[in-house]
């Protein structure tokens, strides 16, 4: 990773201008719909489902692009899309140029910061070109850093909402992002040329696309509506919450620093099955429990359990796959991830408007369940361990 160090520090500029940017847009976005132009609560659903379909649809095809037309060209492509998205914002707040912008600049729910909630579509080049400027003995812990970087100037760049006005944090997210468009035309990465017509990989594909779909219908059922958990059931204050926000999302952004040593220590698919098996146990516990503090204890946790082995998930599909299908591989898988997202989204809005507060997070219990079972059938560790010592 020395040698490269240049050209990983040029992905990092990308990442951090973008994700400063994310956290503006995040911050803003909302509030631009509901208290700036008054459009409510339904026109803000649709808008934020029409990003993460759009994002689904982007991802699959910078997937393929990746692969066919060269991973800088694409990256370049995909990540213009943000700083356009938000000039339009600029330029217009009317729905139909916010509906174009939200398609362009993926500015969904269905995701974190750190996993592509806000220009999601770029992230499948970007860990194709991670995976091109590192090894397999690193390449974990430059995922980790990089999604750490990610996070924490995400965070940043919600923070930095509070001292802008809304239609300054469009024009600043437009001019953050804008400079970090710079960086693909420096980097060096491999020219793979995959043959569109076939895909080797598909099998392996086929694993990492089911688990997908679980562990995006999962994400769906409780991280978007952990929040409004709080507000319907303990009443919390905006104020209050959005500190707990802030300190949760550090507190997973610290916590991805931890993957390349549970690498180490328990591989890929016994990271995945400790770290979201004791966040699904939290998950089933946050519903029944009537005491404020452990629920805000809780709260904090779960986001990070749920991330800190993504990295070594990462990892283990660039080793699994031919290099000259990465970018349709993690296409398909992103694209399997929001599409179950947002049916967990649209199944937790139903049964929390019907006051069924308790019944997503026992689903949620039962999908992991299942999920973190198909990782120990599709990928056996004894297989990998055998692997790894010829």
């Amino acid at each position: 990773m020395k040698d490269n160090f240049g050209q990983i520090f040029l992905l990092a500029l990308f990442r951090t201008s973008r994700s400063i940017a994310a956290g503006m847009i995040t911050i803003a976005f909302p509030y631009l719909v509901l208290t700036t132009r008054h459009y409510g609560a339904l026109k803000l659903g649709l808008l934020y489902t029409s990003a993460a379909l759009a994002t689904a649809a982007f991802s699959l095809l910078c997937g393929f692009l990746t692969d066919v037309w060269g991973r800088g060209r694409t990256l370049f492509l995909a990540g213009l899309m943000l700083p356009v998205s938000s000039g339009i914002v600029c330029l217009s707040s009317r729905l139909p140029a916010l509906f174009v912008a939200c398609i362009l600049g993926g500015y969904s729910a269905t995701g974190s910061l750190m996993g592509g909630g806000v220009g999601g579509a770029a992230q499948p080049i970007q860990n194709a070109v991670i995976a091109d400027l590192t090894t397999p003995e690193n390449r974990t812990s430059c995922y980790s850093i990089l999604t750490f970087l990610s996070g924490m100037f995400a965070a940043f760049g919600a923070l930095m909402a509070r001292f802008f006005e809304i239609q300054e944090l469009f024009v600043a997210a437009t001019l953050i992002s804008g400079v970090g468009l710079v960086a693909p035309f420096f980097l060096k990465t491999e020219k793979v040329r995959g043959n569109i017509r076939r895909l080797h990989s598909k099998l392996v594909i086929g694993k990492f696309t089911i688990t997908g779909i679980l562990n995006g219908f999962t994400q769906g059922l409780v991280v978007p509506f952990l929040i409004p958990f709080f507000v319907i059931v303990f009443h919390v204050p905006k104020s209050k919450m959005g500190v707990y926000a802030f300190a949760g999302g550090l507190l997973a952004a610290v916590a991805l620093l931890a993957a390349p040593q549970l690498e180490r220590r328990w591989g890929f698919v016994k990271s995945i099955a400790v770290t979201r098996g004791l966040g699904t146990v939290l998950v089933l516990l946050l519903p029944f429990c009537h005491v404020y503090a452990i629920a805000v204890a809780i709260y904090l946790v779960i986001p990070a359990l749920r991330v800190t082995a993504v990295p070594v998930q990462q990892t283990a599909l660039t080793e699994m796959v031919h290099q000259d299908e990465l970018g349709r591989a993690m296409g398909i898988n992103q694209v399997a991830r929001l599409g179950a997202s947002s049916g967990g989204i649209m199944l937790t809005g139903y049964l929390f408007e019907i006051s069924e507060i308790p019944l997503p997070f026992c689903i949620y219990v039962a999908a992991m369940a299942l999920n973190i079972y198909l990782y120990f059938r599709f990928f056996p560790p004894a297989a990998q361990d055998d692997s790894a010592e010829t």
